[in-house]
C-alpha cells in the first residue's frame, strides 16, 4: 500500500509533505517513509506502533462492515442501525459512515472490505524500516493499548526523531472521539 502511495505521488508530482495515518494508515505512513522518503517532510501516526500486533482487534468493526455488504441497506439509516449491532462507539460508526455512498438501489463502501478481510495478517504485520530522521509525531489514545511502553524500542531503533503525545479518555479510535483535541496537537506540531 505504501508503494501504491509513492506512485500517486509521484503521479501527481507532489512535494514533500506532512503525512497523516491512523491505525493500518499509520502503519502505511510509516512505510511511506522507508520506501518514499523524499515525500514525506513530516510524519503524524495516530495511534499505531511499527511492530507486528498478534491479535484481531477489529472484529466488531469487520463484522459490521460485512454486514452492511450482506444486508444490503437501502439508505443511510438501515446502514447506521446495521452498525449498532456491532459496533457500540457511536464516533467510530460516524466515521466509517463517512466512506458510504449509495450505489443503485443500496449502500455500499468506497474501500475494498474484502480485500482488507483477506490481507489482515499483512495488515498487522510489520517489517522493521531502515531508521530515519523524519521529525516523526505519535499520538497515542490515552485508554488504547495500540502503543504501548513496551513499543518504545521499536520506536527508537526506526524513528530517530520522534515525539509522543498522549490524548488523555480516548481509545483507538482518538480522531473519532475528540477530533477538535487531534486538531490542536496536530496544529501545534506543525507550527
Amino acid at each position: 500500500m505504501a508503494q501504491d502511495v509513492a506512485d500517486l505521488l509521484h503521479h501527481l508530482n507532489i512535494e514533500p509533505a506532512l503525512v497523516i495515518g491512523h491505525s493500518m494508515g499509520g502503519k502505511v505512513a510509516m512505510k511511506l517513509a522507508d520506501v518514499a522518503p523524499e515525500f514525506v517532510k513530516q510524519l503524524i501516526v495516530l495511534d499505531m506502533a511499527p511492530v507486528a500486533y498478534q491479535t484481531n482487534r477489529h472484529d466488531n468493526v469487520f463484522n459490521g462492515l460485512r454486514a452492511v455488504i450482506e444486508e444490503q441497506p437501502a439508505n443511510r439509516q438501515q446502514t447506521m442501525d446495521i452498525l449498532a449491532q456491532h459496533i457500540e462507539m457511536d464516533g467510530v460508526r460516524q466515521f466509517l459512515s463517512k466512506s458510504l455512498y449509495k450505489n443503485g438501489n443500496k449502500m455500499d463502501w468506497r474501500f475494498n472490505v474484502t480485500g482488507l478481510l483477506n490481507n489482515y495478517d499483512n495488515i498487522i504485520g510489520w517489517n522493521d524500516i531502515a531508521p530515519t530522521d523524519i521529525p516523526t509525531l505519535f499520538v497515542k489514545g490515552g485508554d488504547s493499548d495500540y502503543l504501548m511502553p513496551e513499543h518504545q524500542p521499536a520506536v527508537k531503533r526506526q524513528f530517530n526523531n520522534a515525539k509522543a503525545h498522549i490524548i488523555a479518555n480516548t481509545g483507538h479510535w482518538l480522531h473519532a472521539e475528540k477530533p477538535a483535541e487531534v486538531m490542536r496537537v496536530i496544529r501545534k506540531y506543525i507550527s
